[in-house]
């Protein structure tokens, strides 16, 4: 579950993703675009206490400084983030470390620079980010799926209605924002949303 501030509209987000989670979410990346930094990590912390008994991983969207201060585990980066060894240099060995990628040469860049996971997209269009890189559709996943061993994180335009697809297409897990956030049961859509061993 990718749990997005402003995608949330408002609504109480740590409510919204213990609603996920309880649903069947396995991972939840934190991403707020807006926030002061003092804020994203109050929130981040709040997050935590609902995780962290459940042993489900938090992941800082972009901000490793807010990632390093609330105790997250990890972070994810887009291709014009912080450089993916300088974020291993600070993180650490332990520290889980996602990467965007469009393309195989990102992806083979990432797997080779010792990312732990890939979030591969956009699949499908989306309304959740305003500038769009190409889209991959279901024939992109599996050319990207052939290249690379580390696991894969599908994202962009991913509903109850393609996820299955998706999963058989390569992806070990798809990563949501409105498909959850809008739905009218979160915990009802996570569980629709479980096409794997792996689901987020």
């Amino acid at each position: 579950m990718i749990a997005d501030v402003d995608s949330a509209a408002g609504g109480n987000l740590p409510s919204l993703i213990e609603a996920a989670v309880s649903g069947g979410v396995t991972v939840v990346q934190l991403r707020s675009k807006r926030q002061s930094t003092r804020a994203f990590c109050d929130l981040a912390r709040d997050v935590i206490r609902i995780l962290k008994p459940r042993r489900i991983p938090l992941i800082i969207n972009d901000r490793i400084d807010v990632a390093l201060a609330c105790g997250a585990d990890g972070v994810h980066l887009g291709q014009q983030d912080l450089l993916l060894t300088d974020a291993r240099r600070i993180l650490g060995p332990s520290g889980i470390i996602g990467i965007s990628v469009n393309t195989i040469e990102e992806a083979r860049d990432a797997e080779n620079g010792g990312a732990d996971y890939l979030g591969v997209g956009p699949l499908f269009p989306t309304s959740s980010k305003s500038r769009l890189r190409p889209i991959l559709g279901l024939e992109g996943l599996r050319r990207i799926r052939k290249q690379v061993r580390l696991p894969l994180l599908a994202i962009g335009g991913i509903s109850t209605d393609n996820a299955a697809a998706v999963r058989r297409a390569g992806a070990d897990g798809v990563a949501v924002i409105s498909a959850l956030i809008s739905a009218p049961d979160i915990a009802g859509a996570a569980a629709e949303l479980a096409v794997g061993p792996e689901k987020l």
